[in-house]
């Protein structure tokens, strides 16, 4: 049998006396993909931040291509040839996507950057994504999706001999996670070795081929063929045994409560686009990258200009030129990204929930007392792990997005936006979230939810809207929608 490319042995990691990784093996052969899963917290991002350089491990070894293996730094592991690939991300917005994927790293002619042989790679690196977009382009304002994308590419450049991808597809649709796969598979003919991390388990099923679960920081189960039955997996996870993950949903009333008609972005990528959300109905929107989702629900958020068209909140028209004129008339919106648009992350749980209310406080002085309550009435309410003084920045990812929809449910929302509400969530803590979303709904709360996941779509909604290339494509029923008739009116 060949050789592992990278070996661990007894590999633990310890902040004082919380120990977050204990004594963790793990072999990666050449020509691989190991899936390396785990709730939010099991110690997933540390391992791969040790192998990666940016940490070190408090006991054990590792080996590369049989050698001692010891990265003091992510440059060192890069220059061995191991890349990872973060989650969150890391691309420079006044630069262009040629610069940040080749960044620290230039192509150089006669003592100077070679520009046009830069382009011209970035340019091959992004064709292998399908992302047809011109790498002269600065990266300030690309979707998430796209960026995610410019990412890999930067991996894709860099020859690598291990690559660790950490949830690549959380922001992508189906057209963009299969160009990945694609590369993935080139990769492993290639002899690459893979770690592969996602919380996306039909992903797991399709791409790698075996996998490995990570709980409390601990190494507790392998499973040799990755077509191990989902649940499976998940109770291995989660260390119990999993019920549904989709709570039942309740019988929308008739009264419609948003109205939308015939709205069209100021920059045109979504056109002409009619629906209506009534009380105590979840209405997915569904599409490929690119399709306008986010664009649509920004600007019903007021945080997008639109060039034409109608929003009714309850039959009054709604004039909304930012999002206080949204929130003022009762419309949310938890944002895609929640670390840079949906919290203060360098601030404490209470903080952030009194931001998002100051008016409701009536210009009284707030006093850390007061913080502590809206604190701890949030945390008892929507089951979030943490203190009231703790930063936002200490949470996983789960209890974070918890936190951004207590803020707003704080002010008794008529409407509620999520966008992209479990990217970056364990199973586990995923089925609180949807709780959440359909206790909304019974509550008579309109709700819409943009999800690239489209087992999420399909299992929150009543119905579920289609864009395709910014135009509006269907509305299916519950009884209608599964993932065929999705794709078929999302590919139009």
């Amino acid at each position: 049998m060949t050789d592992p490319v990278l070996s661990l042995r007894g590999i633990s990691k310890r902040y004082g006396p919380l120990e977050v990784l204990k004594n963790v093996s793990l072999d990666v052969y050449p020509g691989e993909v190991v899936a390396l899963l785990g709730e939010n917290g099991a110690g997933k991002s540390t391992l791969s931040g040790i192998i990666a350089g940016s940490r070190t491990p408090s006991e054990g070894t590792m080996t590369w291509q049989g050698q001692p293996y010891a990265p003091a730094s992510p440059r060192e592991a890069i220059d061995k040839g191991v890349v990872l690939i973060h989650q969150e991300l890391q691309l420079l917005p006044e630069l262009t996507i040629a610069e940040n994927v080749f960044i620290g790293r230039w192509p150089m002619k006669n003592g100077v950057v070679d520009r046009a042989e830069m382009i011209k790679r970035a340019q091959e690196q992004l064709s292998r994504l399908n992302l047809h977009v011109p790498a002269t382009r600065k990266v300030a304002g690309l979707s998430t999706a796209n960026q995610q994308l410019i990412e890999i590419a930067k991996a894709l450049a860099l020859d690598a001999k291990l690559l660790i991808l950490d949830e690549p597809t959380a922001a992508l649709g189906g057209a963009e996670t299969e160009a990945l796969f694609e590369q993935v598979r080139k990769l492993r003919s290639e002899g690459v070795g893979i770690i592969y991390i996602s919380h996306r388990m039909e992903e797991i099923k399709q791409i790698t081929d075996r996998v490995v679960v990570l709980r409390d920081g601990e190494r507790v189960q392998e499973f040799a063929d990755s077509a191990t039955p989902v649940r499976t997996i998940v109770e291995s996870m989660v260390g119990r045994p999993l019920d549904r993950l989709f709570p039942a949903l309740p019988v929308p009333r008739q009264q419609p409560v948003l109205e939308v008609d015939g709205l069209t972005a100021a920059d045109g990528t979504f056109r002409d686009v009619t629906f209506e959300v009534r009380a105590g109905e979840i209405l997915g929107i569904a599409g490929l990258v690119g399709a306008g989702r986010t664009e649509l629900v920004r600007a019903i958020a007021g945080a997008d200009p639109v060039r034409s068209g109608t929003v009714r909140l309850n039959g009054e028209g709604l004039t909304l030129r930012s999002p206080a004129d949204a929130i003022a008339k009762g419309i949310v919106m938890v944002p895609e990204d929640r670390k840079l648009q949906g919290l203060v992350v360098s601030h404490r749980i209470g903080e952030n929930l009194v931001y998002a209310n100051l008016d409701r406080f009536g210009g009284r002085w707030i006093t850390p007392s007061m913080k502590r309550d809206l604190a701890r009435k949030a945390i008892s309410t929507f089951g979030i792990k943490g203190r009231g003084e703790q930063l936002a920045s200490d949470l996983s990812g789960g209890n974070q997005q918890k936190i951004v929809i207590a803020k707003w449910l704080m002010r008794d929302p008529k409407v509620v936006v999520l966008d992209e509400p479990t990217r970056g969530i364990d199973v586990g803590a995923r089925a609180g979230i949807y709780d959440i979303i359909v206790g909304l709904a019974k509550k008579g709360v309109a709700v819409i939810v943009v999800s690239s996941d489209l087992e999420e779509v399909l299992g929150v909604s009543n119905r579920i809207l289609v864009l395709a290339q910014g135009k509006q494509a269907g509305i299916l029923d519950r009884e209608q929608a599964n993932d065929v008739s999705v794709m078929e009116l999302a590919t139009i």
